[in-house]
């Protein structure tokens, strides 16, 4: 296994034919940026978002702790790839590899991402390479737990199975909305209820770990557990940390976080995702059930390094 030249010419995939069959369309011009990332203990999927310096987009599970990985190109060339990074709160990581003829998808940055638009999944579930599966996209904003939080994701019904994972979700038009990321399965395998990170976090995150630059989220400052033996639903604070941007706003131990601005908070889960989801600095109202009264908290966002 060799790595190839660097890359003097770069190429992003072409625009899709919106005449021709929508889902083949899409694998025509997306599959090529796809590609197949294998490590000493599994493989996942991955693609290119940076031909110039060969940049490639991936989940952090995929990598795991792996410095080193083995990437399979579209064209069937088999390159070594180096981990720039990895963050286990997004679950998104970036690997660097060198080599020729690179073609680099187009991300769908600042688009709205609608219940029910087409989505398409390419990856290498089970090690097939340049699987490509088809749905809707199912709903937006889900809370799902990370290794190392939890971040609003993407709901797709287009299958995903293990290797999908780091994979690209796409539109109509093969731009990528989405990197791949799990399944909901009582079997392991798919059963229609997939999740991708969106694209916009999933960039964020990657420009921050090529800089190398701390990946900073947004901090509020309180211990939560789901509440039980209750109708409703909500998020329990069990502790505030001293000092903390929830004990400045007068956030109290047995408070229920029931909204933030104005969302439902659900679970403990709903709250995490919420709160990594703003910007640290940024202002949210919090509302609270305390004792049975509705009570509002407004707090500014602290910042805390995750990396």
């Amino acid at each position: 296994m060799a790595a190839g030249r660097a890359a003097a010419v770069t190429a992003t995939v072409p625009e899709v034919d919106g005449a021709a069959e929508p889902v083949a369309a899409v694998a025509a011009s997306l599959g090529p940026a796809v590609v197949q990332i294998e490590t000493g203990s599994g493989l996942g999927s991955g693609f290119v978002y940076d031909a110039e310096a060969g940049l490639i987009m991936t989940a952090a599970h995929v990598v795991s702790r792996s410095t080193d990985v083995a990437v399979r190109l579209a064209d069937g060339r088999t390159v070594d790839g180096t981990v720039v990074g990895a963050d286990g709160g997004s679950d998104i990581a970036v690997v660097r590899v060198e080599a020729d003829g690179l073609i680099e998808a187009t991300l769908a940055l600042d688009d709205p991402v609608e219940v029910g638009q087409l989505a398409i999944a390419i990856g290498s579930p089970f090690g097939l390479d340049q699987t490509v599966t088809s749905g809707v996209v199912s709903a937006v904003g889900r809370t799902v737990a990370t290794p190392g939080g939890a971040v609003p994701m993407i709901q797709t019904d287009a299958p995903i199975n293990p290797g999908s994972s780091g994979g690209a979700l796409a539109g109509r038009d093969g731009r990528v909305i989405g990197v791949n990321d799990s399944i909901t399965s009582e079997s392991g395998g798919n059963v229609g209820v997939g999740f991708a990170v969106p694209i916009e976090t999933a960039k964020a995150v990657a420009d921050r770990l090529v800089a190398g630059q701390p990946i900073t989220n947004s901090y509020l400052g309180v211990g939560a557990a789901d509440v039980e033996a209750r109708a409703a639903d909500g998020a329990q604070v069990v502790e505030v940390e001293a000092g903390s941007p929830g004990a400045e706003a007068g956030i109290e131990p047995g408070d229920v976080v029931t909204s933030l601005d104005g969302s439902a908070i659900a679970s403990s889960a709903d709250l995490v995702a919420a709160v990594r989801s703003r910007e640290p600095g940024a202002e949210v109202v919090i509302g609270l059930d305390r004792r049975g009264e509705p009570v509002e908290a407004t707090v500014t966002l602290g910042a805390t390094p995750t990396r």
